[in-house]
């Protein structure tokens, strides 16, 4: 190693001698890259961000926008629920009221009936009644004869049987 130690040992970047040539370097790459990032990169990334800027403020106003529109066709729906409830509502009570004015309707003419049926039948009972107990008398009057007739063994005047039977009716 005589030659290194001739020439040095030192690395070249930290080498004194090379400083003033490496500076200058430093400087103009600095430089072209200053430029290069300053015409070139920066000016496409100022752009790309306004436009992105630019995107999501009209996505902002956008959405506001559907947001507003989105409640007013709630706020619109729950009116329109509401109306639709109150009109449902006011349906069912003339339904109801209707109904209910059909079965007493109804019922009064079922009532009606019902009482000329009873009327009838209580008129078809008297006059059931009546010829009944005009039977009765005719069977009275004959089954007294008989019985008269059985234990006595002589048959009795039609006029005193007639009047022992009312007697025992009436009495």
């Amino acid at each position: 190693m005589p030659a290194a130690e001739a020439h040095g040992s030192n690395f070249p970047p930290f080498d004194v001698h090379t400083f003033p040539s490496q500076l200058l370097w430093l400087v103009i790459a600095f430089a072209a890259l200053y430029l290069l990032m300053s015409r070139v990169a920066l000016p496409r990334i100022a752009t790309i961000l306004e436009e992105r800027h630019d995107r999501i403020a009209d996505d902002i106003e956008e959405a506001g926008k559907l947001k507003a529109e989105s409640e007013a066709a709630a706020e619109a729906y729950e009116k329109a629920l509401a109306s639709a409830r109150t009109k449902a509502h006011g349906i069912a009570t003339e339904t109801r009221d209707t109904l209910a004015a059909e079965a007493e309707t109804r019922r009064k003419s079922l009532e009606a009936d019902l009482n000329v049926k009873l009327a009838a039948a209580e008129v078809q009972i008297a006059a059931t009644k009546t010829a009944a107990m005009a039977n009765v008398r005719g069977i009275a009057v004959e089954a007294a004869s008989a019985i008269v007739n059985t234990l006595i063994g002589t048959t009795p005047t039609s006029g005193a049987v007639e009047e022992a039977v009312d007697t025992a009716i009436k009495g």
